[in-house]
């Protein structure tokens, strides 16, 4: 145990190489940028917008006091013994408590970044302890618990931070427990590291927690009898205090429990009985985890144990699942990523963002994090470091593309060519963040001149003689069948249609499938700054040139917002277009990769379709289609320009001169089974 809590030593630290370092460098800046930001923020807002769990010492003076009870307002939800810390804050005025509370706060943060670097289990190379500290503060910075914390003014940081340095940067089994003894006066479901220090043959630690939180609980029921009876008898441990336990915010089994409906004794029975279930099997893993060697992971698994037996595990204090990032899962290299990333993006983006707005999957959206908290718990298969795949997993296949028209192709050549079908856990949580991301900028553009910008569109048109909208607009209303044919296209085939060339892609031609995604994702990136910097008004929402909306049916073009529809999506994300572009994209992976011609041909009516229907129900103008063909064009040239050609290397163009595999040296572990004569 004492080698497994040591985890990295100073001699790995050494400089690895200058990419290393241009990585550490960026991102100890990206530390940097976010600290300031936060700081930002602060400064910028108003009292009471921010700190706001702290509004219950703050007096009409602005000066911070303490009034009566921690509880009555409702809003303080720490322990008596977090109120008897905070106790000295009352002489601070409320403007500088907020900048010396966040910068304090974001102290913290670096520091348990720190600490958690330490902690990795060995061996770790020179390049992971080298880049381990930045990234793992960059991590914390932006996580939802940390920015919940800082926006809050909360204290859940300092029982991570005081578990982390009792396992790992003191000496003493009495200081250890001692440490962690405080966090639990400060977060009670941390008392359950006191167990873990049990079971790992740690008994002084385990008794000095044990006796430095009853001393912290007992000094804090002295000094507020009241509050202590409150906290501990009348709210159950905290239960009843802050919002109400089912609400999204609580993140605990009680809170998941009654989201589901139940109520009362058969509730609670079925939440101990399910605590008592997880504490049991969680903590064996931990133990296990610990004799193992690798104790930042027993942490992790412990910590996580506490977020979801304890009655209220709000947001602020889930940074326990953040650390569960550590541990292995997968014995291949194409699946190692895929239990970080899921902890990572839990951790860092909303359930909404994850998980579209569907009924069914409703109950996973609301239950994100406690489900990442319980797969780390008890269920995610972390390897054993005597694993033969724990540091060296089953190598991914790579190959070379065809040798490239240009020298300087491809400019990242690191990122090289997989043969096999990536995760498709990973592939379906990329597309619904991508696809998120692109709702939120979308809807989140500046409006500036849309109309203005409408004008000019079609003026230049006019100029051009192609505005042919308001023509081919009233046409198509004219013809009953056509328009409610346009309309369902116009609304159905955007989405369907890329999504099934994807699954496809992904099924038959795994190789292909990473082409072709990489390429629509650039051409949907560079879509968005187009409707950042040219908000453009639609033939539809442009007052006096007589449009009709065949989809959306008659706007209120007297309203500053033209219609209702703005309050859902950004009616001005004209220019480029992407139901164009879009298709475009489709109509060009299809001829290319179609074997058939009847299949060429088919795919390429799509595009023209589409470019039909967009004209004819009043939804943009020729030339956004001609910017949704600019982007895709761009999109499949950076892809050829960062990766090399479409077109692998069949397995005899592979072989060196003397025979052996000329792709060897990059991993490659079968021959190449794409043989295509598709242009690149």
């Amino acid at each position: 145990m004492a080698e497994a809590e040591r985890g990295v030593r100073g001699d790995v630290a050494a400089d690895p190489g200058t990419r290393a370092g241009v990585i550490r460098a960026a991102l100890w800046l990206a530390v940097a940028v976010l600290g300031v930001r936060q700081m930002a923020v602060v400064l910028r807002r108003q009292p009471g917008e921010s700190l706001i769990d702290l509004e219950t010492w703050t007096g009409r003076d602005g000066i911070l006091h303490v009034a009566g009870s921690l509880y009555e307002p409702g809003r303080f939800t720490g322990t008596p013994f977090a109120g008897l810390v905070l106790r000295p804050l009352t002489t601070s005025a409320e403007e500088a408590l907020g900048v010396v509370w966040t910068f304090g706060t974001l102290l913290l943060v670096a520091a348990l970044g720190l600490v958690a670097a330490r902690g990795l289990p060995g061996p770790v190379t020179r390049r992971t302890a080298f880049l381990a500290a930045p990234l793992a503060i960059t991590l914390l910075m932006v996580s939802l618990p940390v920015r919940n914390t800082l926006y809050l003014g909360q204290t859940s940081i300092l029982p991570v931070l005081l578990v982390l340095v009792a396992c790992f940067a003191v000496r003493g089994e009495r200081l250890s427990g001692v440490l962690v003894g405080v966090a639990a006066a400060l977060q009670p479901a941390v008392l359950l590291f006191a167990v873990l220090f049990w079971f790992t043959a740690r008994r002084r630690a385990a008794v000095a927690g044990g006796a430095a939180f009853a001393f912290s609980t007992a000094l804090a029921w002295a000094a507020m009898p009241h509050d202590s009876w409150t906290y501990w008898v009348h709210h159950v441990a905290g239960a009843g205090l802050g919002a109400s336990p089912d609400t999204l915010g609580n993140q605990s089994l009680h809170g998941a429990l009654l989201r589901f409906g139940l109520q009362g004794p058969l509730e609670v029975v079925l939440f101990l009985a399910l605590a008592a279930a997880v504490t049991v099997l969680g903590l064996r893993r931990a133990v296990r985890y610990a004799h193992d060697g690798q104790l930042l992971l027993a942490v992790a698994v412990t910590g996580c144990v506490a977020v979801a037996v304890s009655p209220t595990a709000w947001q602020h204090q889930l940074l326990w699942v953040l650390l569960a990032v550590v541990g292995r899962v997968g014995t291949s290299a194409r699946d190692r990523l895929v239990w970080p990333a899921v902890v990572v993006l839990v951790l860092t983006l909303p359930g909404k963002m994850l998980l579209p707005n569907i009924g069914v999957l409703l109950p996973v959206r609301d239950n994100t994090l406690l489900l990442v908290a319980l797969g780390a718990a008890c269920v995610a298969p972390f390897l054993p470091r005597s694993s033969p795949h724990w540091a060296r997993p089953v190598p991914t296949d790579h190959v070379q593309p065809v040798a490239p028209r240009f020298s300087w192709v491809p400019l990242l050549p690191f990122w090289r060519r997989v043969l096999s079908r990536p995760n498709l856990l990973l592939e379906l949580l990329l597309i619904r963040v991508v696809y998120s991301a692109y709702a939120k900028v979308r809807l989140a553009a500046a409006v500036g001149r849309p109309t203005a910008h409408g004008r000019q569109i079609h003026s230049l048109e006019q100029w051009l003689h192609i505005d042919v909208e308001h023509w081919v607009n009233h046409t198509v209303v004219g013809i009953s069948w056509l328009r409610e044919f346009f309309d369902y296209y116009y609304s159905t085939f955007h989405f369907i249609v890329p999504l099934t060339i994807l699954g496809v892609l992904y099924v038959r031609r795994p190789s292909d499938y990473r082409w072709a995604r990489s390429s629509i994702g650039f051409a949907t990136v560079l879509a968005l700054v187009g409707f950042w910097l040219y908000p453009l008004a639609p033939p539809r929402l442009m007052p006096g040139l007589g449009f009709i909306d065949t989809v959306h049916g008659a706007q209120d073009l007297s309203s500053p917002d033209f219609g209702a529809l703005t309050a859902v999506t950004n009616q001005y994300a004209a220019m480029p277009s992407l139901h164009f572009g879009w298709s475009l994209w489709c109509g060009v992976v299809i001829a290319v990769l179609a074997p058939k011609a009847w299949m060429k041909a088919l795919g390429l009516l799509h595009p023209l379709f589409t470019v039909s229907c967009i004209v004819a129900t009043g939804n943009h103008w020729v030339l956004d289609a001609v910017g949704g063909a600019t982007v895709v064009g761009l999109g499949f040239g950076l892809t050829y320009a960062l990766a090399g050609p479409r077109r692998l290397r069949a397995a005899q163009d592979a072989a060196g001169p003397d025979g052996e595999d000329a792709t060897a040296g990059s991993g490659t572990a079968g021959p190449v089974a794409e043989k295509t004569s598709a242009p690149a």
